[in-house]
């Protein structure tokens, strides 16, 4: 039941970065709205959808931890609307997952979202992944040439766009519950390619992106970015900043996310218990259902036949007649 509420959790389109940047960065924009900082560019008949992403884009609170400038760079931003599965695969260069509902490169300042039908994103999901996608821009940007884990970026992303909610916990309850969830140094090494997987080590970055923020808050957070852009290192900005190694804080990182995601919650959860309460209720009534069949079988067997009507037949020629009854003597009063 547990990998089938899993599989049910994971109908949410992701955003992607992929390693690469896109292999069809640099084509001009066939239509354009936008201004210094960001410019969508359109195909024939999505000039609605870009105004729509554009003043959403517009209105959406600062980016936290990062000043507001780091978007307004001597390049704007560029945002493709991709109007069909060719034209998304020719500017993505073909890399990207079935899964994946968008695409970044930092080093070209270009995002790819799809505008079409499809199951990578619904229409009304598009403006949390382009805000999603505009926090890598946004990250790089302001952290410059230095280098940036995978884990930090994905989670940074997924935090600052708010990508975190009553499912996404549960994800991760369910991925502990059934020991799918990878260390912090492996999702560094390699991102999981497998939907499932690629979607686990998503919400664990953000926990943990998360988990930095609850030490001393978004404060916390800025003071580690301006540390990381000068030192042009994590280690030694989070070493000063928190007090630990990198080490240090997974190991940090781990015990408060099996403690707040392990089996002792996933448990105890409500959800759970009656969960529990209701198969072990089933798996009772079709218990005493299957012991009742058991005992109105053997009452059936011992119960005399219906046919023949053995009232209804003659005594047999042999057998002597009932003795007759004496009839009590009535007097005349």
């Amino acid at each position: 039941m547990s990998r089938i509420a899993l599989l049910g959790l994971a109908l949410v389109p992701l955003p992607v970065r992929p390693s690469a940047p896109p292999a069809a960065a640099t084509p001009s924009c066939p239509l354009a709205v936008g201004n210094a900082a960001l410019t969508l560019c359109y195909w024939p008949g999505g000039e609605r959808l870009a105004r729509r992403l554009l003043a959403l884009a517009l209105a959406a609170p600062p980016l936290p931890a990062l000043p507001r400038r780091v978007l307004n760079g001597a390049e704007p931003v560029r945002i493709f609307l991709a109007p069909d599965a060719p034209r998304f695969d020719s500017l993505t260069g073909g890399r990207v997952p079935e899964w994946g509902a968008g695409v970044a490169a930092p080093e070209q300042s270009v995002i790819v979202l799809p505008a079409y039908a499809s199951d990578r994103a619904a229409a009304h999901e598009l403006g949390g992944v382009l805000r999603h996608e505009l926090a890598h821009i946004a990250l790089h940007r302001y952290l410059e040439a230095a280098r940036i884990p995978r884990w930090f970026d994905e989670g940074y992303a997924r935090w600052a766009a708010g990508e975190w909610d009553f499912e996404a916990a549960w994800m991760l309850r369910l991925a502990f519950a059934l020991n799918r969830a990878p260390p912090l140094d492996s999702l560094e090494l390699a991102w999981p390619g497998a939907e499932m997987e690629a979607r686990v080590a998503y919400l664990l970055a953000a926990s943990a992106v998360g988990f930095l923020t609850e030490q001393s808050g978004e404060r916390g957070l800025r003071l580690l970015l301006e540390r990381w852009r000068r030192a042009g290192a994590l280690e030694p900005a989070l070493r000063r900043t928190y007090g630990l190694t990198l080490s240090q804080f997974e190991e940090d990182w781990r015990k408060a996310v099996r403690k707040r995601y392990g089996w002792p919650v996933f448990l105890t959860h409500s959800l759970v218990f009656w969960l529990f309460a209701a198969v072990l209720l089933l798996v009772l009534y079709a218990v005493r259902r299957r012991r009742d069949r058991t005992r109105l079988a053997g009452l059936r067997a011992s119960e005399p036949p219906d046919s023949p009507a053995y009232w209804l037949e003659p005594p047999p020629p042999d057998s002597e007649p009932p003795p007759e009854l004496d009839r009590p003597e009535t007097r005349p009063v």
